[in-house]
């Protein structure tokens, strides 16, 4: 599940955006009101995590726009200010939820995770399949033939990557910038390890492989003769 965060306190953005990293998420970060109102509206996110006080257009004006151009991915609200007639602004104008600074990032990921569960009701699938591969988005669970599939986070996000573009075939720069969040360096190999890692806990003791590497290209997800 993709997520933007639109924070410009330096160490609140990257403290938010490796948490929800950690916990699976892909996790955009920009600092900017202007910029982050421009990615919103573009690109598909899930979950808009949203500060009022921004440079170049304030939070409040954020939110309006992304509900005025008919965007209804569900929008958490940040604020240091902890006056009820500012919550009932946010909540008037769009807002899904709210938290007052400081916060402890346990309650954060549960209010994320709660929005979401609300949000994808009818619009995102909670359960992504392949043959009789399952992946639980919101109980962060894998299953293959009914038996349960321990994952590392990175691991679900790859995984998750994998399943939501089923068919294609995914260069490693593609993975490289949704599941680390870094550019593609041709020398490093950790994208092969972790693909490695994945195919021998979803693959090697099942049929019909799922995983395969298309040389030169990439990799690609695919129920065989589908």
């Amino acid at each position: 599940m993709k997520i933007l965060i639109i924070e410009d306190e330096p160490k609140t953005g990257s403290y938010l955006k490796q948490g929800l990293t950690e916990a699976g998420f892909v996790v955009d970060l920009l600092r900017d009101g202007l910029d982050g109102m421009h990615m919103a509206l573009s690109e598909p996110y899930e979950l808009v995590i949203l500060d009022v006080m921004l440079p170049t257009l304030d939070g409040w004006r954020v939110l309006q726009n992304i509900r005025s151009a008919g965007k209804e991915m569900p929008v958490l609200m940040l604020t240091a200010r902890d006056g009820v007639e500012d919550r009932v602004k946010g909540l008037e104008l769009g807002a899904d939820d709210y938290l007052i600074k400081p916060f402890a990032f346990a309650e954060l990921l549960a209010r994320v995770r709660t929005l979401l569960r609300r949000g994808g009701k009818s619009k995102e699938p909670e359960v992504l399949f392949a043959a009789d591969l399952e992946l639980n988005l919101l109980r962060r669970r894998v299953s293959r033939s009914g038996k349960k599939i321990d994952l590392t986070a990175k691991e679900f996000s790859l995984l998750e990557l994998l399943l939501r573009r089923k068919g294609e075939v995914l260069p490693r720069s593609l993975i490289a910038s949704q599941v680390w969040d870094m550019n593609f360096d041709s020398d490093t190999n950790v994208i092969e390890v972790a693909m490695r890692r994945l195919r021998a806990k979803v693959d090697d003791d099942f049929e019909p492989k799922l995983i395969r590497t298309v040389r030169g290209m990439g990799y690609v997800l695919e129920v065989p003769d589908q």
